[in-house]
């Protein structure tokens, strides 16, 4: 389903919000939050979705934020990667949506199939604005994939986007 022709010039990016975290540690700091059961659930889950639809990143970048990193393994670990496939990048926590271009904007360009792992409202911003469309709130551990037309990830935000899916936890095969 998000096999693409060789002659096609296009990169996928995957949206994913970190699955839900824990608030039950009174005075953590923010980018120190955990999960909670249910994102430790979820994004092994959403990674076997993935799996299952042959998504296969060649690229994953996550947010330094503890609740991020933890939900970028367990969707590597479903997609058949490790920790040492995925890079932190210190410039996700906090940025807004044209932060995260920015950030989209310097994966290497032999990268056909990137996936961004982040936070709200940024991510859903930013999944709206590449998709010129109102898609709501991304969920915890809700994936949005876009297919970008172009070769070169530096015009990510200037060059068309398709809404390919638009995923959910609670509605995964929606």
């Amino acid at each position: 389903m998000l096999k693409r022709s060789a002659a096609t010039a296009a990169k996928t990016l995957f949206l994913v919000r970190h699955a839900k975290s824990s608030w039950k540690e009174a005075g953590l700091a923010d980018r120190e939050r955990p999960l909670s059961g249910r994102g430790k659930r979820d994004a092994p889950r959403m990674g076997a979705l993935l799996a299952r639809r042959d998504a296969r990143p060649e690229l994953l970048v996550t947010s330094p934020a503890v609740r991020a990193v933890k939900t970028a393994e367990a969707m590597a670990a479903a997609l058949g990667r490790g920790p040492a496939d995925f890079l932190v990048d210190e410039g996700i926590y906090g940025a807004g949506p044209e932060e995260l271009i920015e950030v989209i904007r310097r994966f290497d360009d032999q990268v056909r199939h990137a996936m961004l792992v982040g936070h709200n409202p940024a991510l859903t911003e930013l999944a709206n604005r590449l998709a010129e469309r109102d898609i709501g709130n991304v969920p915890t551990c809700g994936v949005v994939i876009l297919s970008l037309a172009t070769d070169t990830w530096t015009t990510a935000g200037d060059c068309p986007a398709t809404l390919l899916e638009f995923l959910s936890p609670k509605k995964p095969e929606a």
